[in-house]
């Protein structure tokens, strides 16, 4: 069973009772949904669902992968794929991927995403992608696992950061209010 748009709703609903504050920003999304757009598919614009993680080392670190094509460095996630069933599973999928550790030895923290972001994506030329969006359905990962092999294509590094690394000052609050 693939993602649906009903579980994209419940999941906002779900995220907008923990943080209000974000009804208006994602707003957007639920109209996107209501004219019908097929949010799972990476070819849907102006955009598209994908999912993250936030993953937690035992020391209260964050980790950060360098992605390759935009030379960043973020937080493991990426587009949805029709085998994943729920955006917690697909943040789970990604995070392993990318990072090679185990999905046994890494423990969600919520069903819940701590953090659904809105973000502009380049146009990539090489995949005929035109700039578009990104609605990333962040959730918070614990592990006490290192990196393992990273996912060459995609990844070429990874880090543990603090929490006051993120640029993203709310993100960084909830990350560390979550922790606490």
């Amino acid at each position: 069973m693939t993602i649906t748009a009903g579980h994209i709703r419940t999941t906002i609903a779900a995220y907008l009772d923990e943080h209000p504050e974000d009804r208006r920003e994602l707003g957007f999304v639920l109209g996107l949904l209501d004219d019908g757009d097929d949010l799972t598919s990476r070819k849907t614009l102006p955009g598209h669902v994908t999912a993250g993680a936030i993953l937690v080392g035992p020391d209260g670190r964050v980790l950060h992968i360098l992605h390759n094509v935009t030379q960043k460095w973020l937080l493991p996630g990426g587009h949805l794929e029709s085998s994943d069933e729920t955006l917690l599973q697909a943040a789970g999928r990604e995070l392993a991927e990318e990072t090679g550790i185990p999905p046994h030895l890494v423990i969600p923290h919520n069903e819940t995403p701590l953090h659904i972001d809105i973000h502009p994506i380049d146009a990539n030329p090489a995949k005929g992608e035109p700039a578009h969006q990104h609605f990333d359905f962040r959730f918070l990962f614990r592990t006490t696992a290192d990196i393992g092999e990273l996912q060459s294509e995609e990844v070429s590094d990874a880090v543990w950061r603090t929490v006051d690394a993120f640029h993203d000052e709310s993100l960084g609050r909830r990350v560390a209010q979550a922790l606490r």
